[in-house]
């Protein structure tokens, strides 16, 4: 996942993941990165390139994330949980988005990264990844989990068939997919309205209807939105093997994730 903000114009959104409390053993291997390049993928959001000496031993696999270690101006560490967005092996090297809304540790971090600084993160970890057998895949999320729809999504082989529904805030916020697979992308526009439990993901999966026959969905971003979506495709007949469903955030709360 990305992070959004801390705080979102006061309004008490909080999108950070905070993971200290979370047992060094559960958070993987150590790697200490650099900072190689920063830019703008879209205007909220930026892209952090990094790599380190021993990246090329990375077991990731797409949709999985890392948790960093982000420093602070008062010395302290936020630690975040961030789905990789890309990575090249061979490189030694991975990128990772941010989607900056409002003020948070993670956001400053992001726009003030210059190259040759260093951080430290741990992982891959998460079970949000391809699932093989599929016939067709469908990813449904908001921008928080664009970087996982898109990562999963660009890995899919030649034939393969998805389809994604995206709820980003406009038009600005469209990042164009390339991937050798078959994947009909739609994004639905909050227009102005705060993110956060709405029905719009919801009402466009209600109308598309998606059939379980030899489909695995990935519902992904705002938990009350994720548990809504979920249980309607399992009232289509989809079992719960054949969903991938994650909380990246939900108003109110700084840390964590729910498998919803």
């Amino acid at each position: 996942m990305n992070v959004m903000s801390d705080n979102k114009g006061g309004r008490g959104l909080f999108f950070g993941f905070d993971l200290g409390t979370v047992s060094a053993g559960r958070r993987g291997r150590t790697w200490n990165l650099t900072v190689v390049e920063t830019a703008e993928a879209a205007p909220r959001m930026r892209t952090v390139s990094l790599t380190g000496p021993d990246l090329g031993e990375l077991d990731w696999r797409p949709g999985q994330d890392l948790v960093l270690g982000l420093p602070q101006p008062d010395g302290g560490i936020a630690r975040r949980h961030y789905t990789i967005r890309a990575f090249n092996a061979a490189a030694r090297r991975l990128d990772i988005d941010f989607v900056l809304h409002g003020d948070s540790p993670a956001g400053r971090w992001a726009l003030g990264a210059q190259p040759g600084e260093v951080i430290e993160a741990q992982g891959p970890r998460g079970r949000t990844r391809i699932t093989e057998g599929a016939d067709w895949r469908l990813f449904v999320g908001d921008e928080t989990a664009l970087p996982a729809i898109f990562a999963m999504a660009e890995s899919l082989p030649a034939g393969a068939r998805a389809a994604a529904l995206i709820e980003v805030d406009g038009q600005t916020d469209v990042q164009p997919l390339v991937s050798p697979a078959e994947v009909a992308v739609e994004w639905l526009f909050r227009r102005g309205a705060p993110a956060g439990p709405s029905t719009i993901l919801l009402d466009r999966l209600s109308a598309l209807a998606p059939r379980p026959r030899g489909a695995h969905a990935y519902v992904l971003g705002e938990t009350s939105n994720v548990r809504a979506q979920r249980h309607y495709l399992l009232s289509r007949g989809f079992g719960r093997d054949q969903i991938t469903a994650e909380g990246y955030w939900r108003p109110g709360r700084v840390g964590g994730h729910d498998h919803v």
